[in-house]
């Protein structure tokens, strides 16, 4: 039995329907004589949750980061268990499978990714359907290929999949608890190494236009007198006069007005210094990629990117173009032989414009769409064979079919011909400049200027993207001329005008920036090397990040041609990652590694050591980003988190949101941190907090080691390190108020992710030492150490003295005699609950 697997529902269907019948529906599946087909649902696999890894990650903590899977586990999707199952029965069933998966990077791995998951060792083949219609199935059926054909594409899509895997999931995490850590409780901060440096595009931009000064400068021109007619030309100025600025504008009115006026003063003859006239063409455009139709059609018609995508596939599955998420602009030259039936079909679609154009279309030209070499899976979208009817289309439909044919026509007219002219006049020993076009034949254009004539063909054509100044060119004559011949001067004029901001952005333009994306790379290096690159994202893909960056109220848009404005969570996201997540530079060059990858070079694993090194490398930066602080109570020690209350077993109590890097923590007031008793603790301490002192059971084992080694004999470092202290400072004991309890500790261990803190704890444990002595004037008040009997005392008796003293603050715990570096002390077994210390007296705890 062959089995054939589909993408989507839709595809089985129009599959099956031409296979030999007849069709026996089942659930799940078809049945034909030539087999058996199935489908899935897209991705029917989900890549596993961090928490699926080790339950542990359900809880967002930093020290936890990054999380890098040794063995990548997925999972069948919840709701396609039941589809999984039908496909799981029928390859065990199968003698042969055809992957029927787009002809994508995507639909590649989606189908292969089932078949490993089941482990498939049956013989599998690939069918590329760039079409549903009848004739493109049949002739894809009759030509299938060996699925191993397309390893190298599958690896790529794997590779994809599982960076964006690494750096969604570590780097979502650590940027969002850096801004919860500054008060920004409730907010998530999605970092994608697509969606990052998109967003980042239009924060950058509407900072460019929030700084921009406009500057008025001045333009002249000169008309002159030629034999065969007048001309218009612009004076350059100088780069060496005053005035100009760096963009070599006139920015002095004054200096404007003055050589006006000395260009009117004392006329004399100009002489035609250069005079250049080139015979040009202008190629046909290629037909569509998916951005390309998704550009035009935004700004033809103000469609967003992902309209243009749906409404592409519903065409796409009425049979009527081609598969819409192609990144490829060039048709295969086996399908020029459909070229007399397409144009005959366009004629009779409904469309009268269309119609008017095809009989001029020679369906025997070939255009330099038509290449091999420059298809891979998929080619251009373009009509298919199957006779259209624009009349039972919706609005959307009839104008993108419009687009689609419109493009396919233009490779069957013949190349746009003109002639450039460009002059230079030297008047005064200044130079003015004037160019112009000539047309010599529309060819293809003329398509592009019937509609309406206002609109040049830049604006319309799929090359557009030229400004107003060449629509002026291109429709300004200048007489015949040639060099040195002499003109006078006629008249001059002086025009006021403004710099403008850059433009904002739209969801067509964004998606464009996204495909150009070496226009806004920050290495000047790299925009060389990026300049031929993909883009980042794919043309299936961006449309759906720029929607779901509005979605998630990172950009908004504004006005009646929706230009997408940042939001404030947007500008805290992009201003709190570094320039590697913010810039494209290397998401650019990931995403022509993943498309060299689809080529055979490259592997998967050196790709994906690039991606943990990147990952580890920017969490290791979250940990000291710095994020605008929000909240009132703004911790008084840090200064880069807020204060937030806690209720612990023995009360309520107040902590700062950066811990464990800070670890300030205070009394409740009536519902609210006692800040000013916060501030005078801290004013009377050494160092900004109070230290992470030890605890009782750590001490005691310290001062076990040092009474072996010598009652005067200071612990040492490696011992300290050889346990593990406490990760949380206790502040001062605060009479009346409530305490922080061992739960308290715990809960702030578990909500603010605590670091192993024994490599600071030697300098913390001498800071105790300096505040318990910093009252001692001089040396002279030091408590003095005599050989109390209590020192020799037999073992049985010293532990019965060890319950003897109940801590006077706690009245839980008991003080324990303790030997530090510069003396003993006495301190409360109930540490970390009770920190209280007393000096000693002569072997007895000083507690007057």
């Amino acid at each position: 039995m062959r089995l054939y697997i589909a993408e989507k529902p839709s595809v089985g269907r129009e599959l099956a329907k031409c296979l030999h019948g007849p069709i026996a529906r089942h659930d799940g599946y078809l049945v034909t004589k030539d087999g058996v087909v199935t489908w899935l649902f897209g991705h029917i696999l989900r890549q596993a949750e961090p928490e699926e890894y080790a339950p542990k990650y359900k809880r967002w903590l930093a020290k936890d980061l990054p999380i890098i899977p040794k063995q990548w586990k997925l999972f069948v999707a919840k709701d396609c268990e039941k589809q999984f199952a039908i496909v799981k029965s029928l390859i065990d069933k199968a003698d042969e499978i055809v992957h029927g998966g787009d002809p994508d990077r995507e639909g590649q791995l989606l189908v292969d990714e089932v078949l490993d998951y089941l482990g498939n060792k049956k013989p599998v083949r690939r069918i590329l359907l760039n079409a549903l219609d009848e004739k493109s199935i049949r002739k894809a059926n009759a030509s299938l290929r060996d699925n191993k054909d397309f390893f190298n594409l599958k690896q790529s899509a794997l590779a994809r999949a599982r960076a964006d895997w690494l750096i969604g999931m570590n780097l979502s995490r650590a940027y969002t608890l850096a801004a919860r850590r500054a008060g920004h409780e409730g907010l998530v901060l999605p970092v994608g190494r697509v969606k990052t440096p998109t967003l980042s595009l239009v924060v950058r931009r509407e900072r460019e236009i929030e700084h921009f000064k406009p500057v008025t400068y001045y333009l002249i021109k000169g008309t002159f007198a030629h034999e065969n007619g007048s001309f218009e030309a612009q004076w350059k100025p100088k780069d060496t006069m005053a005035g100009l600025d760096s963009e070599n504008h006139l920015i002095d009115k004054k200096i404007a007005e003055e050589k006006l006026a000395f260009f009117r003063e004392k006329l004399h003859e100009a002489q035609i210094s250069a005079y250049q006239k080139t015979k040009k063409q202008e190629p046909q455009p290629l037909p569509f990629s998916l951005s390309t139709l998704q550009v035009l059609a935004g700004k033809r018609f103000g469609y967003a990117p992902q309209l243009v995508l749906d409404t592409a596939q519903k065409l796409y599955e009425k049979k009527l173009t081609t598969y819409p998420r192609s990144d490829c602009e060039y048709l295969p030259t086996n399908q020029f032989s459909d070229a007399p039936a397409i144009l005959a079909h366009l004629a009779k679609a409904g469309d009268e414009l269309v119609a008017s154009w095809v009989p001029a279309a020679n369906p025997k030209q070939k255009s330099r769409a038509w290449n091999d070499k420059k298809i891979s899976a998929h080619h251009a979208i373009i009509p298919t064979t199957v006779q259209a009817d624009v009349t039972k289309m919706t609005n959307e439909e009839r104008n993108l079919y419009h687009l689609i044919a419109r493009g396919y026509l233009a490779q069957f007219y013949p190349v746009h011909t003109y002639d450039q002219t460009k002059i230079e006049v030297n008047y005064k020993d200044e130079l003015f400049t004037a160019s112009g076009r000539t047309e010599r034949d529309l060819g293809w254009k003329v398509m592009y200027q019937s509609q309406k004539k206002k609109h040049a063909a830049a604006d319309e054509s799929e090359e557009d993207g030229r400004e107003s100044k060449d629509e002026d060119e291109s429709t300004k004559t200048l007489p015949v001329m040639k060099k040195k011949d002499t003109v006078s001067w006629q008249r001059g004029r002086m025009l006021e005008k403004m710099t403008k901001p850059p433009v904002r952005f739209t969801a067509s333009t964004l998606l464009a920036g996204m495909k150009e994306i070496h226009k806004y790379v920050k290495n000047p290096e790299a925009k060389k090397q990026l300049k031929d690159v993909y883009g980042i994202g794919t043309e299936a893909t961006r449309a759906t990040i720029i929607d779901d960056l509005i979605r998630r109220k990172f950009l908004k848009a504004q006005g009646k041609k929706k230009y997408l404005v940042p939001t404030p969570a947007a500008y805290l996201l992009v201003d709190a990652l570094p320039d590697e997540l913010t810039y494209p530079d290397s998401t650019a060059i990931w995403e022509d590694k993943l498309h060299s990858m689809s080529e055979g070079e490259g592997t998967l694993a050196d790709f994906l050591q690039g991606q943990i090194d990147f990952t580890r490398r920017l969490c290791q930066k979250a940990e000291n980003v710095h994020m605008e602080v929000k909240g009132e109570n703004v911790c008084p020690r840090c200064h880069q988190g807020v204060l937030i209350q806690r209720k612990g077993r023995n009360g309520v109590f107040w902590g700062c949101s950066n811990y464990p890097k800070c670890r300030m923590t205070c009394n409740d007031k009536n519902g609210k941190p006692d800040l000013e008793d916060a501030k005078a603790r801290l004013a009377r301490r050494p160092r900004d907090m109070g230290p992470a002192t030890i605890s009782a059971t750590a001490l005691m084992r310290q001062q076990g080691d040092s009474s072996r080694q010598g009652r005067t004999r200071a612990a040492q470092p490696a011992a300290a390190a050889s346990y593990a202290p406490a990760a949380y400072a206790s502040s001062d004991y605060r009479e009346g108020g409530a305490q922080e309890s061992a739960a308290d500790i715990a809960e702030l261990n578990a909500l603010f992710s605590p670091e192993d803190y024994a490599a600071r704890f030697e300098a913390d444990r001498q800071s105790y030492e300096a505040q318990r002595t910093s009252s001692w004037q001089n040396w002279s008040d030091k408590p003095k150490y005599s050989a109390s009997p209590m020192e020799h005392m037999e073992k049985n008796g010293a532990g019965q003295e060890k319950d003897k003293y109940l801590c006077p603050r706690c009245r839980e715990g008991h003080l324990r005699s303790l030997h530090g570096r510069n003396g003993v002390f006495w301190g409360c077994s109930n540490y970390p609950r009770c920190t209280a210390t007393f000096d000693d007296d002569h072997g007895r705890p000083l507690l007057k």
